[in-house]
């Protein structure tokens, strides 16, 4: 009679611990507070779960809390990790940080912005295209036309050393090889192409007429479409046996050990879903979502309606770190 008590406690505390496992979950996010916030807050909305957020500051945008998880990987705070891209997702990875978790909503994603073991799973993205002014007289239609001596200096691109911009060549590099890139980022620079710090003032720079055109991530040209500059987009290497578009996907991973895995899954699910998706389309991020037939602004394709650059995004991870020094070696000449 006194095994009694001693189960109907034990089964009060798993009850009680799984019942808390689902009240709450920590996320670690990388992607921009004033457009991940609402997307969190519908999610607790929806299904009553707190989320307990911790943001990356601008100063260190992407490295902040992907580093914090790394410092705490013997002992995680954390229960998902949500990145504006895939490299810190790999890194993590690779330092076996994340755990397997393959969401029914990753259904209808393509599989290139998928880990095939299911450690990450990308939505919602901003895809590499060209802002162009609209007095320029000659449009470029290809990322190789930095090199043309039509358009020498005519074209401007961000800082090589940081965000996208790095990860747009490190993709260049894996699929080229190191011979055919350096070529041509050598006659780029020979081409007398303009370094701006940041996408953003790339884009400034070509909606003042500065310079013609510039590479840089589609939430940056939207914006500059919606304030009127004098700009259009276009997506370069669309044609046959051209290299298509890089994109850059958001990421959402399951931490290893975490502590609330159930209310992470749902919150993963959640990111994962057309309803997210459709939410980060029409906020001013103006991001493409990755599965087919999500509502979204008039400004941009569909994913489906784009060629997109086949790229193995750990590869594209490794190789970032590889190029470093050319990078800087490149920039002093």
């Amino acid at each position: 009679m006194k095994l009694f008590p001693l189960l109907l406690a034990s089964l009060i505390f798993v009850s009680c611990s799984k019942e808390k496992d689902t009240q709450s979950v920590t996320v670690y996010v990388s992607e921009d507070q004033v457009f991940s916030e609402p997307v969190l807050k519908a999610f607790e909305k929806q299904t009553g779960i707190m989320v307990n957020a911790v943001y990356d500051s601008e100063e260190s945008k992407s490295t902040g809390v992907m580093n914090r998880l790394i410092a705490e990987k013997n002992n995680p705070q954390a229960d998902v990790y949500w990145a504006n891209e895939p490299i810190r997702a790999e890194v993590l990875r690779k330092k076996g940080i994340l755990a397997p978790y393959e969401s029914p909503n990753a259904k209808g994603i393509a599989e290139t912005f998928k880990q095939k073991e299911h450690f990450w799973t990308g939505f919602s993205a901003r895809i590499r295209l060209f802002i162009v002014n609209e007095k320029a007289t000659l449009v470029p239609t290809s990322v190789f036309d930095y090199a043309q001596a039509d358009f020498r200096s005519k074209g401007v691109i961000a800082n090589p050393l940081f965000g996208t911009t790095t990860s747009h060549i490190a993709a260049l590099f894996t699929l080229l090889g190191d011979a055919k890139t350096k070529a041509f980022l050598e006659q780029m620079k020979a081409e007398q192409v303009g370094i701006a710090t940041s996408n953003g003032e790339s884009a400034d720079l070509v909606a003042s007429g500065k310079y013609d055109f510039s590479l840089v991530d589609s939430d940056d040209a939207v914006s500059r479409l919606k304030q009127h500059d004098p700009v259009t987009l276009v997506y370069p290497d669309q044609k046959e046996g051209e290299l298509g578009v890089f994109v850059v996907p958001n990421t959402v991973m399951l931490m290893a050990h975490a502590k609330h895995p159930e209310a992470a899954k749902k919150l993963i699910d959640f990111l994962l879903s057309p309803q997210t998706e459709e939410m980060l389309a029409f906020a001013d991020c103006a991001q493409i979502p990755l599965h087919k037939g999500v509502k979204m602004p008039k400004e941009l394709k569909a994913i489906s309606e784009i060629k997109v650059m086949s790229v193995d995004y750990a590869k594209v991870a490794d190789e970032l770190i590889k190029i470093q020094p050319y990078l800087k070696s490149w920039l002093a000449k």
